[in-house]
């Protein structure tokens, strides 16, 4: 199963935060407040008991979701790569 990870948060620290629990947890960047990847059930779980550590009481809003392989498999991309910086580090 996939996990795609989605946010919504405006204070920068809880945002690297959440990205950096991502990363950890094996999902891959996608756009810049999107994660995805193939981790196990337990991965998953331990991945938003953290995510919810993280955003504590703060304002903001994070989402996950499990997305089965056929799913997956059927995922349409438009447009062009796109480009941002990440910690003074490149992304494309």
């Amino acid at each position: 199963m996939y996990t795609l990870v989605i946010y919504d948060i405006t204070e920068d620290e809880v945002r690297m935060k959440t990205a950096e629990a991502c990363r950890e947890a094996g999902l891959v960047r996608i756009q810049k407040s999107a994660f995805l990847g193939a981790i196990d059930s337990q991965k998953r779980k331990n991945l938003e008991i953290r995510l919810r550590k993280v955003l504590g009481q703060g304002r903001g809003n994070i989402q996950i979701f499990t997305i089965c392989e056929a799913d997956i498999s059927n995922r349409k991309v438009i447009g062009e790569l796109v480009e941002y910086e990440e910690e003074g580090v490149m992304f494309l």
